[in-house]
């Protein structure tokens, strides 16, 4: 019977074509334990979020092997938050967060994507006051895609809650990065199809470009 209705929940979300596995919570715990046995330290640079992170070799990409990967996909705020103490606990030197777009396909109205952040970012500086933290812009999307259905309409929205997390990095002296200039068609403010294959996830130009703007951060 769980296993039937596992099947049914599958079907569903590739129906709704959410931006999200089946087993999502299966791999975040996986990814969660295996995060328990890698320690981080004042040195490192953490780079924290969900699919978009998970999926980058950013060390390797940067040569520098201080830059830890924290990215799980299919997280949300919630799910960064559940897991800040172990993200946090080494005092690391930089922390790049990138959060907030599964969130949007929940259906979340901006004021509640703005209370779940502020909270997170509260959270951090908290935890570990001594890291600085960079806060980058949700990424834009390509709904020409066709994929992700509860992304549709949704460029208000993201550009919006961007606003909001760009009010919160001042608000909690974090640094704010804005993606869109380096990942959107300045013509129709989607993300470049050269980008990305499935209107959300990165390809390795997509990757590049988006390490090439934050570069400077990473490397200050």
């Amino acid at each position: 019977m769980v296993k039937l209705y596992s099947t049914i929940i599958c079907i569903l979300l590739a129906a709704l074509s959410l931006p999200m596995s089946c087993n999502a919570d299966s791999y975040y715990d996986r990814k969660v334990s295996l995060f328990e046995l890698l320690p981080v330290g004042p040195d490192d640079i953490i780079f924290l979020g969900n699919s978009i992170t998970d999926g980058g070799e950013f060390a390797e990409m940067l040569q520098m092997p201080n830059i830890k990967n924290r990215g799980i996909s299919s997280d949300v705020m919630s799910g960064v938050e559940k897991r800040l103490e172990q993200v946090l606990r080494g005092t690391p030197k930089k922390l790049f967060l990138l959060i907030g777009i599964n969130d949007v396909a929940h259906k979340l109205t901006v004021a509640q994507l703005a209370t779940r952040y502020e909270r997170l970012v509260k959270k951090i500086r908290q935890l570990s006051p001594d890291t600085k933290v960079y806060l980058q812009s949700v990424m834009p999307v390509n709904n020409d895609f066709g994929r992700y259905k509860t992304l549709f309409g949704k460029e208000k929205t993201i550009k919006q809650f961007n606003e909001e997390i760009r009010r919160i990095a001042q608000s909690e002296g974090c640094v704010y990065i804005d993606l869109t200039p380096a990942l959107a068609d300045p013509s129709t403010g989607k993300l470049m199809r050269k980008y990305t294959n499935d209107g959300l996830h990165l390809t390795g130009a997509g990757y590049k470009a988006w390490l090439d703007l934050i570069t400077p951060y990473v490397k200050d």
